[in-house]
């Protein structure tokens, strides 16, 4: 049995745009035998109206404004045709008033279907934006996957290397193992702030808040950074900016994404500053706000590179800006905003400045202990 072939779907649209074109001439038609069966001062040229309508939202421009002179010759000549009465201004006026009234409604059908084509074109963008997006995301999220497994594998191959499990290391072969684990950890950590940069923009950054002391977050951050400074023969120290004694600055936050914060900032001030400088990171708090300030003795930052320093995959043209991904700003912008806080960079004629604030935890006493500390 031979079953009758689906017409395709340009076939369905000749046969719509035919049902309108018969639509159309019904119309027409049936107001001409209203208008020519009739003495002219009765006007049925206003019935018109649903063919220019019909034509301005379904055909194209060119068929609207045929559709549109048409209906207006056919109103004008009715007033010579059939010829059975005379013309008056009362009847001329009339026909006056038809004729604009056609034309203002061609042209209102013809803005409105503009406007709503546009409204598609917006809303099809907004649709391919989101699938890129989502397509964009779930690529990263599988390529910073699949890069970690075989990451982790080589770790450990090269701690059991180094632990002498499979014979006798010299010590020239521990340096080569200390460099490429370095370089494993260094990867391993550009692939984990991919992956949570990704996350962050498309889930948003979840918070583990708690009461903090952000003098401990810093110290603890200089800590970590420090065989990186040894390495580079900076020096690294933690201060407070109105006093000579410790107090506490109390945040209420997270403890993991905050020392984030600060290690990358740091990482930053470290890697970017002269051997046999200084990192500073000095506290504050003013108005409601605690304040950690990094400062370099580095070279500075163009003016016109600071409004970018925290954008994503940002790539400066100064030298400051050669090294990194661009992503440890961009990740801890994200982090700080979340906080409610704000992050920004200054430069200044010996170094820059990379700063941020945290709202502070209310009714806190401050701790009064030993002196400065100093790493």
């Amino acid at each position: 049995m031979l079953w009758p072939r689906p017409s395709s779907h340009f076939d369905r649209l000749i046969q719509v745009r035919h049902r309108i074109h018969w639509l159309i001439i019904f119309i027409f038609v049936l107001v001409i035998l209203l208008e020519y069966s009739t003495p002219p001062p009765y006007v049925f040229g206003y019935l018109y109206v649903g063919a220019v309508l019909i034509a301005s939202t379904r055909l194209s421009r060119h068929a609207t404004v045929w559709v549109i002179g048409i209906a207006i010759t056919l109103t004008l000549l009715n007033l010579f045709i059939p010829g059975v009465a005379a013309i008056t201004p009362d009847t001329v006026a009339n026909r006056v008033i038809t004729v604009l009234a056609l034309g203002v409604t061609g042209w209102l059908g013809d803005r409105l279907q503009a406007y709503e084509q546009a409204f598609t074109r917006q809303r099809l963008q907004l649709q391919a934006q989101e699938q890129l997006a989502q397509v964009r995301e779930d690529f990263v999220s599988t390529l910073t996957h699949d890069l970690k497994t075989p990451l982790l594998g080589a770790l450990e191959t090269l701690q059991a290397l180094r632990s002498e499990n499979f014979g006798t290391v010299s010590l020239v072969q521990r340096r080569v193992f200390d460099v490429m684990t370095r370089s494993h950890r260094k990867t391993l950590q550009l692939v984990e702030t991919l992956m949570d940069v990704y996350r962050n923009d498309a889930e948003g950054l979840r918070l583990h808040r708690q009461r903090l002391d952000l003098l401990s977050l810093a110290e603890e951050a200089v800590a970590d950074v420090v065989p990186l400074a040894t390495s580079r023969q900076v020096h690294l120290r933690v201060s407070d900016e109105s006093s000579d004694f410790r107090r506490s600055y109390c945040v209420n936050g997270d403890a993991l994404q905050l020392s984030r914060v600060l290690v990358n900032l740091l990482s930053n001030a470290v890697n970017h500053s002269r051997r046999g400088s200084s990192v500073q990171v000095v506290m504050g708090a003013a108005n409601g706000h605690c304040q950690v300030q990094i400062m370099d003795e580095g070279q500075g930052i163009p003016a016109d590179e600071l409004p970018h320093l925290f954008d994503r995959f940002y790539q400066g043209q100064s030298d400051r800006q050669a090294e990194g991904s661009g992503l440890g700003l961009y990740l801890s912008r994200q982090i700080v905003e979340a906080h409610g806080g704000k992050i920004w960079a200054e430069s200044r004629p010996n170094g820059a400045v990379f700063a941020f604030r945290l709202p502070a935890c209310m009714n806190e006493l401050p701790l009064l202990a030993s002196s400065q500390s100093t790493v």
